[in-house]
C-alpha cells in the first residue's frame, strides 16, 4: 500500500460525554465490531463484571468510571482505526482537552433520558473552537427517555450544534421498535425475549410501502411516517462538506449496551469521518503527506505495567512514517533519540510496530525525555501548540506519612506528575510542596496509586488558594517586578518546569495584585504568547 493510501485509510477520533452516558461501552462494542475483542464487560453498577476494556487501572476498576485516556486500535472494513476512550469525570477534564489536540474528529454520546449535561457542553465547546468535524450518538434507547425531536433540539441549543438524523428510532423504552437508517434506507429490528438479539437488517426504501405494517405494526408505522416526514421538513440534507469542516453534525440513535446502532454508526463513520488532518505548529502549517516524520506528545502514562515501572508517551503522529530503530530530533532537548520497541495498542495488549504512519498513535518507552507537549521531527525544529496546563481549582499540601520511602514517593510524585494527573507547585518560602488539582476525586487517585504502584503513603492538609497563575514580568529587572517578588514573596511557587506561579487566596487580592503590578502580567494558563 502507498504512504497516501495509508494515510487516506486512517481514522483516528475521540469518543466523548458526560459520565455515565455509555462511552466506555460504545468503545467496547466498536471494538467488538472490528474483532478486535471476543467478549465486552458490562459495567453495571460499579461492579465491574468482566473489566472494560478500556478502562485497565485497579482505582477504574473499583469506580466503574474512566480517569484516564486509554488508546485502542483496529481494523475494519480496510480501515485502520484509532480510538481515544477518554474521561467523562469533570475532575479529569485536562486529560480529555489535552487528548482532542490528537484526534481529527470527535463522537459525542448523549443519554437519551438525561439529555444533554454540564461536562458536555464544556467538551463539544473546545471541539468547536477548534472546528473538529462531530457525531452524536443518542444512547440507551432500550430505556424510556425524551422525546427524539426534544432531545435534537436540545442538542441544538445547549451545544449550539447544527444536526441532522442519520438514523431514527422507532419507539423507545419499553416499545422500542427498532431504528429506521436513513443514510442506508433500511430498518433493523430489536427482538428477541431478552431483547438482546438483533434480526437482520431489512432494506426498505420506501417507507409507504404496506409491508411496513407487517413489520412493525401499524400504529409504529404511521408514527415513523410522520416523524420521518418531520425530519425531511425541518432538517438540513447531509452534506460532508459541512460536516468536515465543523458546521453540520450527523444524529444517530442506538443502544451500545444491547449492540443496536452500533454498526450503522460505524459504518457512516468510516465512510464520512475525514482521514488524518494538517496541524498547526508555531512555525507553519504541517500537512500529513509530507514526508518528513514529526509528532508530538499529548499524554504520559506512568506504569502501564506495574511489575516493570515503565512510563509510556503517547505520541500523535501528524505527518511522515514513524520508523522503529531510527534516530528522531527531540526537539526540546535538541538531542537524537530512537526507539528500539514503540508500542501499538490493543486495549490492554501491546505490540511493538516497526512503522507508524499519520494518525497513529504510538506508545514510546520512556525513561523521564517526554513532557507533555513534546515535539518529534527528521531535523526541522517545530513546535505543536495547543497543549497548555490549566489553572487548578483545588489546593493541598503533601506530607510524607512514611519517612522510610522519601525517595519512593519523590519519584512517584515527579512521575504522576508529569503525567499531567496534576500540578505540582513548590513554594519559594519554605520549599513545602502544594500539588494543585482540576477536581477533588484526583487526590484519592494521587494516593492510590503512591500506595499501590510506588509503595509510598502520603497525607493531606489543606491550603487556601484561590487559584494559581503564571507570571509573565514586562520587564524582569524593573523595580515594580522586584518590589512584587519580596511582596508576594509567601505566596509564590515554583512549577514543574521552573516557571513562576503566583497563588492567589482569592478573587480579591488577585484583582488588586494585578492593579497595583500592572507591569507584572498573571496568566490562567501555563502557555502564554
Amino acid at each position: 500500500m502507498t504512504f497516501k493510501q495509508e494515510i487516506a485509510r486512517r481514522r483516528t477520533f475521540g469518543i466523548i460525554s458526560h459520565p455515565d452516558a455509555g462511552k466506555t461501552t460504545l468503545t467496547e462494542k466498536l471494538l467488538l465490531f472490528g474483532g478486535a475483542i471476543q467478549e465486552a464487560g458490562a459495567v453495571k453498577s460499579n461492579k465491574i463484571k468482566k473489566g472494560a476494556t478500556s478502562d485497565f487501572m485497579e482505582i477504574e476498576r473499583q469506580r466503574g468510571i474512566s480517569v484516564a485516556t486509554s488508546v485502542l486500535a483496529f481494523l475494519y472494513k480496510n480501515h485502520k482505526i484509532n480510538i481515544l476512550d477518554t474521561p467523562g469525570h469533570k475532575d479529569f477534564a485536562e486529560d480529555t482537552f489535552r487528548t482532542l489536540t490528537a484526534v481529527d474528529s470527535v463522537i459525542v454520546v448523549i443519554d437519551v433520558a438525561k439529555g444533554v449535561e454540564e461536562q458536555t457542553e464544556k467538551l463539544v465547546e473546545v471541539c468547536r473552537m477548534r472546528n473538529i468535524p462531530m457525531i452524536v450518538f443518542i444512547n440507551k434507547l432500550d430505556r424510556e427517555g425524551r422525546d427524539a425531536f426534544d432531545l435534537l433540539d436540545e442538542v441544538e441549543q445547549k451545544l449550539g450544534l447544527t444536526v441532522t438524523p442519520l438514523s431514527f428510532p422507532i419507539g423507545m423504552g419499553y416499545d422500542f421498535k427498532g431504528i429506521y437508517n436513513l443514510y442506508e434506507k433500511n430498518i433493523n429490528l430489536f427482538s428477541g425475549s431478552s431483547k438482546k438479539k438483533l434480526e437482520e437488517t431489512i432494506s426498505f426504501d420506501d417507507v409507504s410501502n404496506p409491508e411496513l405494517e407487517k413489520l412493525i405494526g401499524p400504529s409504529s408505522a404511521q408514527t415513523l411516517r410522520d416523524n420521518l416526514e418531520l425530519v425531511e421538513g425541518v432538517y438540513p440534507a447531509f452534506d460532508r462538506q459541512a460536516y468536515l469542516q465543523g458546521h453540520l453534525q450527523p444524529v444517530f440513535f442506538g443502544s451500545a449496551l444491547n449492540n443496536f446502532g452500533v454498526r450503522e454508526l460505524l459504518d457512516c463513520f468510516v465512510q464520512i469521518a475525514p482521514p488524518p488532518r494538517p496541524k498547526m505548529a508555531e512555525e507553519r502549517l504541517v500537512e500529513p503527506s509530507e514526508t518528513q516524520m514529526t509528532g508530538f506528545v499529548f499524554k504520559i502514562h506512568a506504569n502501564m505495567d506495574p511489575k516493570h515501572r515503565d512510563r509510556l508517551a503517547f505520541v500523535k503522529i501528524v505527518s511522515g512514517t514513524f520508523e522503529r530503530n531510527k534516530p528522531y530530533l527531540h526537539v526540546r532537548l535538541n538531542k537524537q533519540l530512537k526507539f528500539s520497541s514503540p508500542n501499538a495498542f490493543f486495549a490492554e495488549k501491546k505490540e511493538v510496530v516497526d512503522q507508524s504512519f499519520p494518525g497513529d498513535i504510538v506508545g514510546l518507552h520512556d525513561t523521564g525525555n517526554f513532557k507533555i507537549g513534546d515535539t518529534l521531527t527528521e531535523g526541522e525544529v517545530l513546535h505543536y501548540k495547543g497543549i497548555p496546563s490549566f489553572s487548578p481549582e483545588h489546593f493541598r499540601y503533601i506530607n510524607n506519612a512514611d519517612p522510610m520511602k522519601a525517595k519512593q514517593l519523590a519519584k512517584g510524585i515527579d512521575q504522576l506528575m508529569d503525567e499531567g494527573v496534576a500540578q505540582l507547585f513548590t513554594l519559594e518560602l519554605n520549599g513545602r510542596m502544594v500539588i494543585g488539582t482540576v477536581g477533588a476525586l484526583q487526590y484519592e487517585v494521587i494516593q492510590y496509586r503512591l500506595e499501590h504502584e510506588y509503595g509510598a503513603k502520603c497525607t493531606y492538609e489543606p491550603f487556601p488558594v484561590h487559584r494559581a497563575c503564571w507570571v509573565e514580568p514586562e520587564d524582569p529587572k524593573s523595580p515594580e517586578y522586584q518590589e512584587f517578588l519580596r511582596v508576594k514573596q509567601k505566596f509564590l511557587a515554583t512549577d514543574k518546569r521552573g516557571q513562576l506561579v503566583f497563588l492567589a487566596d482569592s478573587a480579591f487580592s488577585l484583582q488588586m495584585t494585578r492593579d497595583k503590578y500592572p507591569g507584572v502580567k498573571l496568566h490562567f494558563t501555563s502557555e502564554f504568547e
